[in-house]
């Protein structure tokens, strides 16, 4: 076996080096989903709300319905097979005590997203709703690469 050389152990020791002190300052990005789950406590925050918790069964209801709203270009609140978001959010396993849905499309950006539904009175209605403690957010892209979004929001029975 062949002995290592000087210039072998140094760069060896070079990339080790910055494997380690890579290792500790490189941060995941977040997600667009939890941009914008962020962006809507921010807005909460300044109306005196408490944050919203992200929960597993609301993102997985407004991913599917983001999924379903872009695979079939439907943009509805309603299904494609007639489905309301309260049947999704309890499909998937939320016991809502009280839910709401914002839906959008085309919007490229987690910031865009949200000052749009800040910029609808409806739907900021249902970010700023107080009593609304969790929150699902679903993002999916067309075959055409357009955006469509579901903001699902809920208050557990009990």
């Amino acid at each position: 076996m062949r002995q290592p050389t000087r210039k072998m152990i140094s760069i060896a020791a070079s990339a080790l080096v910055g494997i380690v002190l890579g290792a500790g300052t490189a941060q995941a990005q977040p997600s667009p989903e939890q941009q914008v789950i962020h962006l809507t406590n921010k807005h909460r925050a300044a109306v005196g709300c408490g944050a919203l918790t992200a929960n597993p069964a609301l993102m997985s209801a407004a991913k599917r319905h983001a999924d379903q709203m872009a695979r079939h270009d439907h943009f509805s609140h309603n299904g494609v097979r007639g489905e309301d978001p309260g049947h999704r959010i309890s499909a998937a396993g939320y016991p809502a005590q009280k839910w709401a849905e914002n839906i959008a499309y085309a919007q490229t950006t987690p910031r865009a997203v949200v000052a749009a539904w800040m910029n609808s009175p409806a739907h900021r209605v249902n970010m700023l709703d107080c009593a609304l403690t969790d929150i699902g957010v679903g993002r999916s892209l067309n075959s055409k690469k357009q955006v469509y979004w579901a903001q699902d929001f809920g208050t557990p029975i009990g």
